[in-house]
């Protein structure tokens, strides 16, 4: 089994540390998918990640399939499970966990012709027994690439999503316990909630959504974080509002989860594609993001992961633990599909005594203005590489380190945030610094 583990630590201070982010190549699915619905589930409280349906490696309506995964996180033993009980294979889909059942909802077919039709079923998969259940009753307006989250371990909602021709702005709310729907409160029928290719949370009592495509023009990429408060006493009423856009931040396809009180949308891309991974707008083929995207529900102040390397086109997470997630599949650089799965965790650290000796590394002033300075307890030998990139991901400069110390000179950079990524022998640190005027 392969296991490349990178360091990625976004740092409040020289002195101390916010959190440490780590992800872990860890294993693989057996085949190469994309688009693929990804949930978690238990078995005699041992954890597994599980695929449904998605596109392989060809990326044509052909290769679009109902195969079924599942992939043992002790283990690392990955095996194909049957597949998923309908007539023609899709994409769009995605999976929720109640219980130990596993929903998996909605979707679209593509036809040879280059048509595509909306599903409405809910597959039901029960995850200790290994077999699929009968199909719940039909969604009743057919959605794919929708927000599908669990609202206190028992209602399923699907917000928003593509129907056919055009974005929807229905909530429907799946009750697993009685296989009953229920209409929610829509989101207003405006193009800056209505989208595909968004996806969320519920925290609490609130649904968070962010991103995604509109369906009007080029279907060009959505940068708002809507919000839905439910009503406890009725959880079909939901209070909707939005947030004011900020520049840098979009996304489409990302992996949504939650670690506390934080809001992470990992992956994705920055541009939206079809299912092939070409731009919507012309422009060529699409690629990754490359980051982790996160706030605090309750501050609503953006911040940055990053560069990681993490796939864009996702459709959902394993949420093993409070801290521990996975995902699987997508499509990395230059769109190529890949079978890898991914650990990422989340440590709280408070000191740099922390880390391992060969990790202890400086970097400062923050923030810097014509100079960055690196220091580190045995520089020559521990650092191989330094890269700077804006906070689109883009590579600004590249520097291998040579002497005792190493000086940057940044008098060319303009004002802003920039991400360090220092590559050493022991893992990879990645670092956020603000340029401001000297």
């Amino acid at each position: 089994m392969k296991y490349h583990c990178i360091f990625f630590i976004f740092f409040l201070s020289m002195a101390s540390i916010q959190a440490q982010f780590i992800v872990s190549e860890v294993g693989t699915l057996p085949e190469r998918v994309s688009n693929n619905a990804v949930c978690e589930g238990f078995i005699d409280g041992q954890p597994y990640l599980f695929s449904f349906a998605g596109i392989d490696s060809t990326k044509t309506h052909s290769g679009i399939h109902l195969k079924s995964y599942r992939y043992n996180i002790t283990t690392g033993e990955s095996e194909r499970i049957a597949d998923l009980p309908d007539d023609m294979g899709k994409i769009g889909v995605a999976a929720s966990r109640v219980g130990n059942i596993i929903y998996i909802a909605g979707g679209y077919n593509v036809f040879s012709n280059g048509s595509e039709s909306t599903t409405q079923k809910m597959h039901r998969y029960d995850v200790e027994n290994n077999q699929y259940l009968s199909d719940a009753v039909d969604i009743p307006v057919p959605t794919d690439d929708h927000v599908q989250a669990v609202w206190r371990d028992s209602l399923i909602y699907l917000i928003t999503g593509w129907r056919d021709t055009e974005n929807i702005p229905d909530v429907q709310i799946y009750d697993p316990h009685t296989d009953q729907w229920t209409v929610g409160t829509p989101v207003p029928n405006l193009n800056t909630y209505k989208s595909f290719g968004a996806s969320g949370v519920i925290v609490g009592d609130t649904i968070f959504y962010f991103g995604g495509a509109r369906s009007t023009g080029s279907f060009g990429i959505q940068n708002n974080l809507r919000m839905g408060i439910i009503n406890p006493d009725n959880p079909s009423e939901i209070d909707w509002s939005i947030s004011i856009p900020n520049g840098f931040i979009n996304g489409y396809r990302m992996a949504a989860t939650n670690v506390g009180n934080e809001l992470h949308w990992i992956g994705g891309s920055n541009k939206t594609y079809n299912f092939d991974g070409i731009a919507y707008d012309g422009s060529g083929g699409v690629q990754p993001s490359r980051r982790d995207l996160y706030m605090n529900s309750s501050e609503m102040v953006w911040n940055l992961n990053g560069p990681i390397d993490v796939p864009m086109d996702l459709r959902g997470i394993a949420n093993v633990s409070e801290t521990v997630k996975y995902i699987a599949g997508g499509m990395i650089e230059n769109q190529e599909v890949t079978n890898k799965v991914y650990r990422l965790e989340w440590q709280d650290l408070t000191s740099l005594d922390e880390l391992p000796k060969e990790l202890r590394i400086n970097m400062g002033p923050n923030p810097f203005t014509d100079r960055l300075m690196i220091r580190s307890e045995n520089l020559n030998s521990v650092i191989d590489k330094i890269d700077c990139f804006d906070v689109n991901g883009r590579l600004i400069f590249s520097q291998i380190p040579a002497g005792e110390s190493i000086q940057l000179l940044t008098e060319d950079l303009t004002n802003g945030p920039y991400l360090f990524r220092i590559q050493t022998k022991e893992g990879t640190i990645t670092k956020k610094l603000v340029k401001i005027k000297g």
